[in-house]
């Protein structure tokens, strides 16, 4: 689904107050990439124009969710010697080791979209706290990049223009979610954040306060879907019910469970893989946190705990208040959390989004000539 949530910021109020929503179902995109841009546009202009007539507003400008399956975090390290004659550590000697850390990341065809400094250490003693004003010879950084395909990205920015709306910036999926669905204690204790998508299923990392890991899976719920319409013969939107419990007495609920369990498992497979990797494999105290629309799949927290031993719960908001409404399901929250993303201007590359377009030579126009049929 494309979804818009349009919100206000009222002074004195810490959470926005939604005044319009839009979805619209999402057609010519594929594992979260663009594969027909006359179909992703016409999507994304239905979703702005039911927002634009719940909240009465014309919409221009938007905040633009990244995901899918190029989505990523890698790990760098670089270094440089600390600059002043004296010295003292300066923002200039900061940057010059992150920019180090950049030219030994191997891009290729990926665009760096966020830049998360991890840690630093100076003449080989790690630092803790605030840097500059130190006094030292040799400055070491590691830091995460966020990147994503330069072609997936030119698709999607020319579908958006195309759309008439202009992008004001654009912010990897699981850091929006993260900001309404994660608390400072869970990250700071060591938590996973799993959002199950329709194609894509993404697990992002935190510990100590810090980003440490994202990583997206070409598996969604849509899997689960199509293999209970294979094992009923049944019809896609029939399927599709019984994968949310909606249980039909004509059904097997115990092959039902045995379908939905086993495509599961091939998710925490993918999910334990990765940890293993990061080498965070049981070790994240404050658990897993499953949010999207996948997350509405019946036995997955129960699944969850026994196959990755680990707390497992499912993501919620505290954006509302006591308020009853369809967006406290989870698979609205990564445009929930482009609104907090938005007024806080947290979480942004260390470029900003002009010099974003400016790297990619004029991204836009270059996009839409190129998608045009």
């Amino acid at each position: 689904m494309t979804r818009v949530v349009v919100g206000e910021f009222l002074k004195g109020e810490k959470n926005p107050k939604i005044i319009g929503v839009g979805e619209a179902v999402t057609f010519g995109v594929r594992h979260g990439y663009v594969v027909n841009s006359n179909l992703a546009t016409a999507s994304v202009k239905n979703a702005v124009n039911m927002a634009e007539k719940s909240s009465g507003l014309k919409i221009k400008r938007v905040f633009v969710a990244l995901s899918g399956a190029t989505l990523r975090g890698e790990m760098s390290s670089g270094g440089t010697i600390v600059s002043k004659a004296d010295g003292e550590v300066t923002g200039l000697d900061i940057n010059k080791a992150l920019q180090d850390c950049e030219d030994n990341l191997s891009l290729g065809n990926k665009k760096i979209i966020h830049v998360y400094p991890i840690s630093f250490r100076l003449d080989g003693k790690e630092v803790l706290g605030r840097l500059e004003g130190m006094r030292g010879t040799k400055l070491e950084a590691k830091a995460l990049f966020i990147t994503y395909s330069i072609q997936h990205l030119e698709d999607l920015l020319g579908v958006i223009a195309e759309a008439g709306v202009e992008t004001i910036d654009i912010i990897a999926s699981p850091i929006a979610i993260s900001n309404i669905a994660l608390s400072e204690k869970q990250k700071i204790v060591g938590v996973a954040l799993v959002d199950i998508g329709d194609q894509t299923t993404s697990l992002s990392v935190f510990e100590n306060g810090l980003l440490m890991s994202i990583y997206t899976f070409s598996i969604g719920s849509a899997k689960i879907t199509n293999d209970i319409a294979l094992g009923f013969k049944i019809p896609l939107e029939k399927a599709e019910n019984l994968k949310l419990g909606n249980i039909d007495e004509e059904f097997s609920k115990k092959k039902l469970d045995e379908i939905i369990e086993a495509r599961l498992c091939d998710i925490f497979e993918s999910i334990e893989n990765n940890l293993k990797k990061i080498k965070r494999s049981e070790l994240l105290p404050a658990g897993v946190v499953f949010v999207g629309g996948g997350a509405n799949t019946p036995l997955l927290t129960e699944l969850s705990k026994s196959n990755l031993k680990l707390p497992s719960i499912l993501g919620t908001t505290e954006i509302f208040g006591n308020t009853k409404t369809k967006l406290r399901d989870s698979s609205w929250f990564t445009a929930l959390g482009l609104l907090t993303s938005g007024k806080n201007n947290e979480g942004y590359s260390e470029n900003s989004f002009k010099n974003l377009l400016k790297d990619l030579k004029n991204t836009i126009k270059s996009g839409i000539k190129q998608l045009m049929p």
